[in-house]
């Protein structure tokens, strides 16, 4: 089932070194280490397929994607075992992941082919204007060329080997060379072959895809810096995602580097919403933090609320649906350390009191809930980091105005939700306009524990939600991040792109 191997340019490569992955249970299963050889072969084979996919119809690619999804689907019951294996995952949680994933895929292939994306334009020659003639004028988006992309380790399907970075690159039509994360191999091992059956089918070139397993922090340094490399996308951890984005900045001939870093996705629950239903808000936002062990990019990790007797219920309707929630094994040994160590330096945080307090250790996560006063969370910047699991944070305000003093502090964030009921417009519409500048998404009454894959989905957000914040890693618009306009002037038909003809 697994080739323990890196596919370069439709064939499986080994290596001298190995690594292994690190199961919730059973035998662990052993893979080829990654080199900066291995980074060299792949990026320069996707330069040589870009030659002609960078040139390919978009009925071609169209084709490719859908044969991309369907070759998941046909190995979709192994996917979904060593997923569950490598990740700790419920098996659901992995079918639905794998739907998205293929969904993802299929619904690029419609936007494609119906050609809006490309926002071609066209100004007529003008010879007679005066004082001066104006040519014609013709303009397309083009693709720009390979691009890296590096798995993530939450989502082994939507957010890696085939999810949405390689999806909208190889819709832009540029070929992908994947740094896969070593929390899931053998999941990544399988996609690839997948795809690698889809490139075969669709007769493409080999080099339109190539994926290289771990190895150590040289080859994901090679793998940006590599000069062949025109855009990175990632999504991961604020000090990884930095580390790499400085790495492109710093090339000689800089790219974009689209990084999605997450965010604590603040809730604020306005006070006529907090009287009429406090407890069952309460009840969703317990549901919401600890989906999945909290480790989502946009768990809601902060909830702001007014002091007082209906916070008060609020807080205990939360100590009783925490209460419900068992302990669930993150994905890797070293998340669930890092929550640990998050958790303990919550606690001993000046004015900080425990909520909900629970046991946990080794692999597994429980949740906790503080509580701070927003005089203290403002002066105390480390409170609105994010700790990656289900911890969250109330935060009392004692009037509108402190809420909005909250606002404006907030840093670039995925997302920010207002819990309302109508006679809280007024409050909505003080908060809104601050809110819409700190992040990509604002949704009512609702948590952020989903998003939908469409054209309106924006999941970015300013720094350091993400490093480029007027772009999207989700929805068709993503697909806009590896292209770039050129403008044709007096071109004869036969020298234009096809897609201006």
């Amino acid at each position: 089932m697994l080739t323990g191997k890196h596919l370069i340019a439709g064939q499986w490569v080994g290596g001298d070194t190995t690594f292994e992955n690190m199961p919730v249970a059973g035998e662990t299963d052993r893979f080829a280490a990654g080199t900066v050889a291995h980074v060299d072969a792949a990026c320069e084979a996707a330069e040589a397929a870009f030659e002609s996919f960078g040139y390919s119809s978009r009925a071609v690619r169209a084709a490719f994607l859908r044969e991309i999804a369907d070759q998941i689907d046909a190995r979709g019951g192994d996917i979904t075992a060593m997923g569950a294996k490598e990740t700790g995952l419920p098996e659901a949680r992995l079918m639905g992941e794998r739907g998205r994933t293929v969904g993802q895929l299929r619904l690029f292939a419609d936007h494609i082919e119906a050609g809006d994306y490309l926002d071609r334009r066209f100004d007529g020659a003008l010879p007679d204007r005066a004082p001066l003639p104006r040519p014609e004028l013709r303009m397309v988006q083009r693709p720009i060329g390979p691009v890296a992309v590096f798995g993530a380790s939450n989502f082994p399907l939507a957010f890696s080997t085939a999810g949405g970075d390689t999806a909208a690159a190889l819709a832009a039509g540029c070929p992908v060379v994947v740094k896969g994360h070593s929390a899931h191999p053998g999941t990544a091992d399988i996609v690839a072959q997948a795809i690698d059956a889809a490139v075969k089918k669709c007769g493409l070139h080999p080099g339109v895809f190539s994926q290289i397993q771990g190895g150590n922090r040289a080859v994901g340094t090679a793998v940006v810096q590599h000069p062949l490399i025109k855009a990175v996308g990632f999504t991961g951890s604020l000090a990884g995602g930095r580390a790499l984005f400085d790495l492109c900045a710093s090339r000689p001939e800089p790219i974009p580097f689209f990084g999605e870093l997450g965010s604590v996705n603040p809730v604020f629950v306005l006070d006529n919403a907090l009287a009429n239903r406090g407890a069952e808000i309460a009840h969703g936002w317990a549901g919401s933090l600890s989906m999945g062990a909290g480790q989502f990019c946009t768990n809601p990790g902060i909830v702001v609320l007014k002091a007082g007797p209906e916070a008060d219920k609020f807080r205990a309707a939360a100590e009783e649906a925490f209460a419900a929630v068992g302990a669930q094994p993150m994905l890797t040994d070293g998340i669930a350390s890092a929550y640990h160590k998050g958790v303990a330096h919550m606690a001993e945080a000046n004015g900080v009191t425990a909520v909900v307090s629970t046991q946990c250790e080794g692999r597994n996560a429980t949740p906790f809930v503080f509580e701070t006063t927003a005089a203290n969370w403002l002066s105390n910047h480390e409170l609105a980091e994010e700790v990656f699991g289900p911890l969250g944070l109330i935060v009392t305000v004692e009037s509108d105005a402190e809420a909005g003093e909250i606002a404006r502090s907030l840093q670039g964030q995925l997302t920010c939700t207002l819990i309302m009921d109508d006679a809280d417009t007024a409050a909505g519409q003080a908060l809104v306009p601050l809110l819409e500048r700190k992040a990509g998404r604002i949704l009512v009454n609702g948590f952020p524990t989903g998003v939908e894959v469409s054209d309106t989905m924006v999941h970015g957000g300013p720094y350091p939600a993400s490093t480029n914040f007027g772009a999207t890693s989700v929805g068709t618009l993503s697909i806009r991040r590896f292209l770039r306009p050129v403008c044709y002037q007096n071109l004869p038909e036969a020298l234009l792109p096809a897609d201006l003809v």
